[in-house]
């Protein structure tokens, strides 16, 4: 065998080697690749108490409750709806009717215990600083975005 040979050979080695490394990473993370998962895909699944998730939707329009640090919303996508509690300071954007991403895990009688909550905004958003900056320019169109 020649050098060219042995060299040919040892590179097609190390290509299988990671095809078969990044299989088997694909594969065992194939659930968790979602960046979230709405409430009809949770129900749909029939994940298991206790396992970790995210979980997304809007927050249901009358559904929060607050007492303290003890907040209690429902996550809905319109077709089914989660109960989720979390305990700590909610965001600034978190409120009725926005859209919203709870990390945590599914309780065993269907509630979401939320360890971490993320609310979100629609693509037309910009911060009030920006707002502010692009006024001050006289180039703000208001009808082009919402604060």
């Amino acid at each position: 065998m020649t050098r060219k040979q042995k060299r040919l050979a040892v590179i097609g080695g190390l290509a299988v080697v990671v095809a078969i490394a990044t299989a088997l990473v694909l594969t065992a993370l194939r659930d968790q690749i979602v960046f979230f998962y709405a409430p009809s895909d949770v129900i749909a699944r029939e994940l298991a108490p206790g396992q970790a998730i995210r979980l997304g939707g809007l927050v249901k329009e009358g559904s929060w409750a607050r007492d303290g640090q003890d907040n209690v919303f429902t996550i809905t996508d319109g077709g089914h709806d989660i109960v989720a509690r979390y305990v700590g300071i909610l965001p600034d954007l978190f409120r009725e009717g926005q859209g919203v991403v709870a990390e945590g895990s599914l309780g065993s009688d269907g509630r979401f215990q939320a360890s971490n909550v993320l609310a979100k905004h629609d693509e037309n958003y910009i911060p009030k600083e920006v707002v502010e900056a692009l006024k001050a320019q006289g180039e703000w169109r208001p009808e082009e975005a919402v604060q």
